[in-house]
């Protein structure tokens, strides 16, 4: 018998797709509950957008902060403590018809489940630059309420022209000295209510038709280097902190055509619940969530589909 056809043969409780947060908070739950979870973290998106963190100074029960990857570690070894299988593989391809769900991952082993838990998650769109990636958790983040606290009574750059860069740059103010907004056109993208009250804001300053070129230091952001996109010419920009607010991108290569997306591009779940439209489908953390995006609200997320999971199961054995 084969490794695929051997991981095959046994149909487990649950597994879930994807960790960070949500998923290790619902293989928390879904084991401590003894349903055995299998939990595929993937080989290099394990832990989710917080391996990428810094300080994290906003999650409950770090009075003194804790850095993200350590954090996710704690997570990771949590869910392990109660029984949690944890492989870090990528899952290739996903069959959910039928009462069983199949999963295929990369090494092409397959496992069986009654019930799935998608917590794939969401990535920020970024700029692709080079140095971007450098100096990421160096000045250069995609999250203000993450991190700009850090950026106190200093000059910081927005990057971006709708809704989410005026919350961005508006959130900032609270801290920065100032905030300069680069946006590529000569008009915002924003809706009216949230450019007026950016362009009102007497610690925020625009630059218009311009592209960032390059992002500048060595150990940490010292500025950015701009294009105007009218004229040709080049500039920099003196700043120690750059926040990218170009958007972000729920996971859901894996289920589209097959789980119902909102116009957002998130996996549709119904009300409060986990529930998508497949039997047997939940969903969790980022990947249904356009609007909040943190740590605690993906794991409270996690918390309800192993919950709204374990009704599920209770029911079918009933």
């Amino acid at each position: 018998m084969s490794i695929a056809e051997n991981s095959a043969s046994q149909v487990r409780d649950v597994i879930i797709v994807g960790s960070g947060p949500a998923g290790y908070t619902a293989a928390v739950y879904t084991a401590r509950a003894n349903m055995n979870p299998l939990l595929i973290a993937g080989s290099v998106t394990a832990g989710g957008e917080l391996m990428n963190t810094t300080d994290v100074e906003n999650y409950p029960g770090f009075p003194e902060g804790i850095m993200g990857p350590d954090l996710m570690e704690n997570f990771e070894k949590q869910a392990a403590r109660f029984g949690t299988e944890i492989q870090f593989e990528d899952v290739t391809e996903l069959d959910l018809d039928g009462d069983i769900k199949t999963v295929t991952i990369g090494t092409g082993e397959t496992f069986q489940a009654k019930a799935i838990i998608l917590s794939t998650g969401s990535a920020y769109r970024e700029l692709g630059l080079a140095n971007e990636k450098r100096l990421s958790g160096h000045g250069v983040s995609w999250c203000a309420t993450c991190d700009g606290f850090f950026f106190k009574d200093q000059d910081i750059a927005v990057i971006g022209g709708g809704d989410s860069a005026m919350e961005e740059a508006l959130f900032l103010t609270k801290f920065a000295k100032s905030v300069t907004v680069v946006h590529r056109r000569d008009t915002l993208k924003a809706s009216k209510i949230m450019g007026d009250r950016a362009q009102a804001h007497e610690k925020i300053n625009f630059v218009w038709n311009t592209a960032v070129e390059d992002v500048l230091g060595e150990d940490k952001v010292t500025g950015l280097k701009l294009k105007n996109l009218v004229d040709g010419t080049e500039s920099e920009l003196a700043v120690t902190g750059v926040f990218v607010a170009i958007g972000n991108d729920p996971r859901t290569d894996l289920i589209k055509g097959k789980v119902d997306l909102t116009p957002e591009g998130t996996i549709a779940v119904e009300g409060r619940s986990s529930r998508t439209n497949i039997k047997g489908v939940f969903a969790a953390g980022d990947v249904i969530d356009p609007t909040y995006r943190q740590a605690i609200t993906a794991s409270g997320s996690g918390c309800v589909a192993a919950l709204d999971v374990e009704h599920y199961l209770a029911d079918l054995h009933a």
